[in-house]
């Protein structure tokens, strides 16, 4: 395969006519693609981050075989791809003077690019996290469950908002790019998250769905603050945000988690949902110096 099979494009609307129904055609395993093309679709492209995002196709006789993107100073985010598509498009961003901080793909795939961009460009690569992605089956309510009652978010939570969004990347090891407030902002117009609030009123745990996409809807930000945690408001938020999810029509509800965190897994396997396929997230340093922290962990959604 030659690198000439990749084509680097630089336009959203661009992408997403030539990928957009390869991508959804498998909205699991592609969700991360939908979803932050849709979020930067719904912000006329506007990134948080250092430069303008990219994206590229690999197509065979007209028809897409892979896609991928990046928005710096993200990884680069890629569907599933053999030894030699990986090695190819390591190819084409080498000799077009990319430079990369990473790459977040299904575990293969993952490895087979950091060692085509270590071979095309000297960078070393480590592994820096690994993820599982899950898919709900029948949906199961954790018990007992705690006292309190959900509700959605509104402007009166933006500081609270705020504050965790920033607490919560801390936690699964993302620097934050993008100001809390405006996250916060986005959350509370959309209505997309959730609390778990005592019966006094008091928010004890959050967490939020993407937009649907091709179906499919995945939850996101599950946080409960440090001293709240143990007492079942998160698993009673995330099934709350679970039936948001299905009474908004998705066909696919989904959620990442770090396989470090045994507690999480464990949860959410209580609720219903049930393991698709595992993920990693390689770093990549030049001339023997690690890329920023942020560069790896940060999220580009």
């Amino acid at each position: 395969m030659t690198h000439d099979n990749w084509y680097l494009i630089g336009d959203l609307d661009e992408f997403l006519s030539r990928a957009g129904e390869f991508l959804r055609s498998r909205p699991a395993r592609h969700t991360v693609h939908l979803t932050v093309t849709e979020n930067l679709r719904s912000r006329g492209g506007r990134v948080y981050g250092d430069g303008a995002p990219e994206f590229g196709v690999l197509e065979e006789v007209g028809a897409v075989r892979a896609a991928f993107f990046r928005t710096p100073p993200h990884p680069l985010v890629s569907t599933p791809l053999t030894e030699a598509e990986a090695d190819a498009l390591a190819g084409r961003l080498a000799g077009a003077g990319r430079a990369l901080s990473g790459v977040n793909a299904e575990h293969d795939t993952a490895a087979a690019f950091a060692a085509a961009w270590r071979r095309h460009t000297g960078a070393e690569a480590a592994v820096h996290k690994r993820l599982r992605l899950y898919r709900l089956g029948e949906l199961s309510v954790p018990q007992p469950v705690p006292p309190g009652r959900a509700r959605v978010a509104g402007a009166e939570d933006q500081e609270r908002l705020a504050r965790w969004y920033g607490e919560f990347c801390a936690d699964v090891g993302e620097t934050v790019v993008r100001n809390p407030a405006d996250w916060a902002d986005e959350r509370v117009e959309r209505g997309d998250v959730r609390f778990w609030e005592l019966p006094d009123g008091t928010p004890v745990a959050m967490a939020g769905t993407s937009p649907k996409v091709a179906g499919q809807i995945r939850v996101v930000a599950v946080y409960t603050p440090a001293g709240l945690r143990g007492r079942g408001y998160a698993g009673a938020v995330t099934t709350e945000v679970t039936r948001a999810a299905l009474a908004a029509g998705a066909e696919e509800v989904l959620l990442f988690t770090d396989l470090a965190n045994p507690t999480s897994n464990g949860l959410y396997q209580r609720i219903g949902y049930r393991p698709v396929s595992d993920f990693a997230v390689h770093g990549f340093a030049v001339h023997g110096f690690a890329v920023h922290e942020r560069a790896v962990h940060a999220s580009a959604g």
